[in-house]
Formats: structure tokens, sequence, C-alpha cells
């Protein structure tokens, strides 16, 4: 409770450091490098979109035979709170409570998988360097080959695997798979002004694929209430932190 109410307080005072963080950016570089950016935020967004409302709910559909909409439905609060906190490590318990309570998860699986997928499981993470590859590339004049997108991959995934579940630090793994195709680290310092945004969506498509994939592993293994998952009332009285 206490790291959660700490949370909330930093939460309020957030947007005016995110909103300080753009405008230093875009004073810096000039209107002309705006349009590359608004292109490399749409890039990102537009993949993580795909990644979360199409791939991780084909996964439900196919691998576990629930609905896709009601999972989307209950476990939106849980969204917003990571969205709001761009953290994975901080949406843990209400992600395992969302998931018992609401989706009927018996707790023996979501408190194995949500820990770990909190650390290892960082989708958006790898989707966003992967973008952010092509993005330097093209501003410095970099080209790019075959050999040097699947290093790209393999480093990205590595990176995000072992990338902690805490605000921005995909920017700093960056530096690990600039340095695998030989991109100018000065990248990463324009991109760092427009990251904040990015930073919290990413973390909602994070924890996302940790619930599906609990989802999933639950159907599975027998260990799903499906009355609970069926019902719209279900878990209602789950309580919400205010940073969501």
């Amino acid at each position: 409770d206490i790291m959660m109410k700490m949370t909330s307080i930093v939460m309020y005072v957030a947007p005016i450091g995110v909103f300080c963080l753009l405008s230093r950016t875009f004073a810096n570089v000039g209107f002309e490098a705006f349009v590359p950016m608004v292109k490399y935020m749409l890039g990102v967004l537009l993949a993580l979109a795909v990644q979360c409302l199409v791939v991780y709910m084909i996964m439900l559909w196919l691998l576990a035979r629930v609905s896709p909409i009601m999972f989307l439905k209950k476990f939106f609060p849980v969204m917003a709170f990571a969205f709001s906190t761009a953290t994975s490590n901080a949406t843990i318990p209400l992600n395992m409570e969302t998931l018992e309570r609401k989706m009927g998860v018996d707790r023996r699986i979501s408190s194995f998988t949500i820990p770990l997928g909190a650390t290892i499981n960082m989708d958006g993470t790898s989707i966003m360097q992967g973008v952010a590859v092509v993005f330097t590339a093209q501003l410095f004049g970099v080209p790019l080959g075959p050999v040097e997108y699947a290093t790209v991959i393999a480093t990205a995934t590595l990176a995000s695997i072992g990338t902690a579940g805490v605000p921005s630090v995909g920017l700093i793994t960056l530096s690990m798979v600039f340095n695998s195709v030989g991109l100018p680290l000065e990248g990463i310092a324009l991109i760092m002004g427009i990251d904040r945004i990015l930073d919290m969506t990413r973390t909602a498509v994070n924890i996302t694929g940790d619930a599906v994939c609990t989802t999933v592993v639950a159907k599975q293994a027998g260990r799903i209430n499906m009355d609970v998952y069926n019902d719209p009332d279900a878990g209602k009285d789950v309580d919400v932190p205010d940073a969501a």
C-alpha cells in the first residue's frame, strides 16, 4: 500500500516532467526535426497496437479459446495503470489480483508467471528498439542490410530479456543495440526527449503480454474458472490505485 501511494504521488507530477522533456527536445533540435520524430512515434505506436490488439488477441482465441473482448474489458484498468506509471514492476500486484478475481486464474499460476514476465517479457521494448534503429539509421544515412537487421532482432530480443521493469530503462539497453550495427549513440539523445509517452505505451503492452501468457497457461493447465472469466461483473470491487 505504501509503495502504491508513493507511485500515485509521483504520477501527479509526471505530466509536468513529460511536457518539459518534450519542450526541451523540440527547442534544441528545431522544427525541421519535428516531422521525422512524429513519423518515429507513429511507427512505434502502430507496431505496439498491432502487437497488443492483434497478436495477443489471436493468441487468446487460438491457444486458450477464450473471448479476447472480455479480456480487454476486464484488463483495461491494469493497462491504464501501467500506462500512467510506466513501470511493469509497479503493476504486478494489480495484475495478479485482476487475473485472479476478474479472470478466474489460479493464484499459483499468476504468482509465478507475472513476476517472471515483468522481468523478461518485454515485447514493447523490443518493438521500440527495432523501430529506433531504423529511424536512426535513416537519420544518419547508415545503410542496413539483411545481416544488420538479423543482428538487431537478436540483440533487441536479448536486451529486452535483461531489461528491468522500471521507467525508460529501454533507452539504456538501446545503446547495446546501436553498437551491434554501428549506429551513433547520438541518436539516443534525440529519441530520449520524446520517449516518455512511448515508454508509457509499451509498458501497457508489456504487462498485457504477461497477462495473456498467464491466461493461456492457466487454461491449458485447467487452472482457470471459466464461470468467473465469462462473468462481466466478476471482480468489480478490485481496487485500482489513483494513478490509473
